[in-house]
C-alpha cells in the first residue's frame, strides 16, 4: 500500500492528459478558399438578397404615413398682450407650472384613405434615451409592485421627494411623455375614437409591470409622484381604472427605452369597432388638438404626431429592404470583379498542384 508521504512526493506535472480533445487530435475540417467556392458564394448571396430586399421595400412602401410636426404650434387659449398668440413651447418655458395646459390645434387633410388598422405615434428627436445612466435609472422591484421605503440607488436624484420615496422612481419615469393628442373628423363631425390599451408589448404588461394588491390609491399612499408629473400614478387614465398604476400602457411603452435619439412610440389605436371608422380613416379634413405640456426646448428637440397603417411585415421600415439590396449588389459586383481577375490572372488547378519548391518562377 502506498503511504501518504509517498503520494505527496510524486512530482506534479502540468502536462494535459493524453486525450484526443486535450491533445488537439480531434478530426477537423478547414475550408480551402478557392475561386470555385468563393465566386459561387458571392453570386448566390447577391441573387438571393436582391429579391428579398425588393420584397421588403415593396411591403414597406405599402404602409401609408401622415406626419405633423407640432413643436412650434400656436396656442388657442393663451394670447400675448399684443394680441399675438403664444407659441406653446415658449409659454410652458415661461410658465412651467401653469394650472391650465397650453392648447393648440392644427387642421390638416389626409390625402388618401388610410385603410385597415390605424395607429397613432408620437415622435421625438434629439432625445437620448440610450444614455447609460438614463437606462439604468429605474427600480425593477418597484415596477413589479413590490413597494418599499427604500428604493434603488440607480434612481438618484429622482428617488425621494421631501423624504418620501418616489413611485415610480428614476429618470425614465420622471421624463414620461405627457402631451395629450386627440383627433376630430370634420366629415363625421365627431372625435376619432382612440384606444389607450393594446399599445404595449403583452409580455411587458404580463411580466415586467405589476400593480400592488388592493386599492391602488391606498397602496400608493405615503409615496410621492415623480417631480415632473401632474398626476399620481393611480390617476394616469381617468376612464379606465385597470389602465392605472404600473399597468398603465403609456408608462410601459415609455419605459422601453429607444436605441436612437430620433424615435417614435405607439400612442393610440383607432377603434375600428365604431361606425364610420370600421375601414380606417377616410381622406378628408381632420383637426389635431394638443394639450401641450411636454417641453423639448431644453434639448432642441422636435415633436411629431404620426398616423400610420401597417403591412404584412408591420410598420414602415425601408432601411431593411435597402440594406438587403445594397449587400446583394455589392456581392454581385465583387463576384464579377473576382471572376474577371480569376479568368485573366489565375493558373489552372493542375498547374497549382504540380508546383514544387524547384518549380522556376515565371513573371
Amino acid at each position: 500500500m502506498t503511504s501518504i508521504s509517498e503520494v505527496s512526493s510524486i512530482p506534479k506535472t502540468k502536462k494535459p492528459s493524453d486525450s484526443a480533445f486535450k491533445q488537439q487530435r480531434l478530426p477537423a475540417w478547414q475550408p480551402i478558399l478557392t475561386a470555385g467556392t468563393v465566386l459561387p458564394t458571392f453570386f448566390v448571396i447577391g441573387i438571393a438578397f436582391i429579391p428579398v430586399g425588393i420584397g421588403l421595400l415593396y411591403f414597406s412602401n405599402q404602409v401609408k404615413e401622415y406626419i405633423i410636426d407640432y413643436t412650434d404650434c400656436n396656442s388657442t387659449n393663451y394670447i400675448r398682450s399684443e394680441g399675438i398668440p403664444y407659441k406653446c413651447a415658449d409659454y410652458i418655458m415661461e410658465k412651467p407650472h401653469s394650472p391650465t395646459p397650453c392648447v393648440c390645434e392644427i387642421n390638416f387633410q389626409l390625402p388618401s384613405d388610410f385603410n385597415g388598422k390605424i395607429y397613432m405615434y408620437y415622435g421625438l428627436t434629439n432625445f437620448y434615451q440610450n444614455h447609460r445612466r438614463y437606462v439604468k435609472s429605474r427600480d425593477d422591484n418597484q415596477l413589479l409592485g413590490k413597494l418599499s421605503d427604500i428604493v434603488s440607488n440607480d434612481c438618484e436624484p429622482f428617488a425621494y421627494d421631501g423624504g418620501k420615496p418616489i413611485v415610480p422612481c428614476g429618470a425614465i419615469a420622471n421624463s414620461l411623455f405627457s402631451d395629450e393628442l386627440s383627433l376630430d373628423s370634420m366629415r363625421h363631425r365627431m372625435k376619432v375614437p382612440l384606444l389607450r390599451t393594446g399599445i404595449a408589448w403583452p409580455s411587458d404588461k404580463a411580466i415586467k409591470f405589476k400593480n400592488p394588491e388592493g386599492d391602488l390609491k391606498e397602496a400608493f399612499e405615503g409615496y410621492a409622484k415623480p417631480k415632473n408629473w401632474d398626476k399620481y400614478i393611480y390617476e394616469l387614465d381617468p376612464d379606465d381604472k385597470s389602465n392605472n398604476g404600473f399597468q398603465n400602457e403609456d408608462l410601459i411603452v415609455w419605459m422601453r427605452t429607444a436605441a436612437l435619439p430620433t424615435f417614435r412610440k405607439l400612442y393610440r389605436r383607432v377603434d375600428d369597432a365604431v361606425n364610420g371608422f370600421t375601414d380606417g380613416l377616410v381622406k378628408g379634413d381632420y383637426k389635431l388638438t394638443i394639450n401641450y405640456t411636454y417641453s423639448v426646448s431644453a434639448f432642441d428637440g422636435k415633436k411629431k404626431m404620426i398616423l400610420s397603417t401597417t403591412s404584412l411585415l408591420g410598420g414602415k421600415n425601408p432601411f431593411l429592404g435597402i440594406a438587403y439590396i445594397v449587400v446583394g449588389c455589392i456581392c454581385l459586383l465583387l463576384g464579377l470583379i473576382l471572376l474577371v481577375i480569376h479568368i485573366k490572372c489565375s493558373k489552372s488547378v493542375t498547374e497549382m498542384i504540380t508546383v514544387t519548391p524547384n518549380t522556376p518562377y515565371q513573371e
